[in-house]
């Protein structure tokens, strides 16, 4: 069996993609006779996500879309092609040749916007995304929520630059929201968050990054980090197609299956960490609900 894996954006990003190629490369040294094929570099454009699924299709058994980006565009390559497979992993779409794998990172980015709201001196946080993707409006609407829980006076300036990759947009969109007052910036970006991490340290802001534990990369900037194992997604959205299981309803992972969490640096207060972690339980057991939309201000950094 063959089964493609596809990436848009940069492969190698310290950030989304970067956590999911480890799930796809531990199967590839596991791979029980099957091949398992990464194909990267797709650029953010729907026409050329299409053709990459239709040629992975083609010569493939199964293919796994990463990204919410997948949601628009393998519905419709998956019913060109019945006889295969595919899977999204962040994705909210089914059908009967299509599943979806859903890492919640909302959760984490609740608990996030609970420390940011804690954190800050200036009574402002931020927020910067790149693409507007489906787990990116809920990873936002997820950390605004976090921010209300810990404290409604709190002020939240939140913005999608429009790229996951390019660092200068995010630097010029990171120092626009320290300049609008935060002193704390959640991002949820891929390469791109190089250039929001020069704008903390230019401007001072501390940063709480997401998918991979930043406070372990780099201490001084990042107060705290959003994990999400992506990996795990991925490895089970294989896993499912190698045993020719359609689940027929999106697969969720979250706090529960310690597929999320948030990393917190050494220099936050023990009560702090305590009332995450308190408040990390309560989610687990689901007897703290997430709101999963955002209708307040967004923020546009000048030109």
């Amino acid at each position: 069996m063959k089964i493609s894996v596809i990436f848009v954006g940069e492969l190698h990003d310290t950030g989304f993609n970067a956590c999911a190629l480890e799930g796809a490369q531990r199967l590839q040294r596991d791979s029980r006779g099957d091949e398992i094929e990464v194909v990267s570099g797709i650029p953010y454009d729907p026409g050329a996500m299409e053709r990459a699924l239709r040629k992975a299709a083609a010569r493939s058994d199964g293919v796994v879309f990463i990204g919410g980006q997948g949601n628009r565009v393998t519905p419709d390559i998956a019913t060109e092609f019945p006889d295969r497979a595919f899977a999204v992993v962040q994705g909210n779409v089914v059908g009967a040749n299509l599943a979806s794998y859903d890492v919640l990172q909302e959760q984490s980015a609740f608990l996030a916007g609970v420390l940011a709201a804690r954190m800050t001196r200036t009574g402002t946080v931020g927020h910067l995304s790149g693409h507007r993707v489906v787990p990116g409006l809920k990873g936002r609407a997820a950390f605004a929520a976090g921010v209300r829980h810990a404290d409604k006076s709190i002020r939240l300036v939140t913005g999608f630059c429009g790229t996951q990759d390019d660092s200068a947009v995010t630097e010029h969109w990171a120092r626009g929201i320290a300049g609008d007052g935060a002193d704390v910036l959640f991002t949820m970006l891929n390469a791109a968050r190089d250039g929001a991490t020069r704008a903390c340290r230019a401007t001072g802001m501390r940063q709480i990054g997401n998918a991979v534990d930043w406070c372990q990369i780099d201490p001084d900037v990042f107060v705290a980090s959003a994990v999400a194992r992506i990996d795990l997604g991925v490895e089970l959205a294989i896993d499912d197609i190698r045993e020719g299981v359609r689940p027929g309803k999106i697969r969720e992972l979250g706090l529960g299956e310690k597929a999320v969490s948030l990393s917190m640096a050494s220099d936050v207060p023990d009560y702090i960490r305590q009332e995450v972690e308190d408040l990390a339980g309560e989610i687990a057991v689901g007897t703290v609900t997430i709101d999963a939309v955002y209708e307040g201000p967004e923020f546009e950094a000048a030109a």
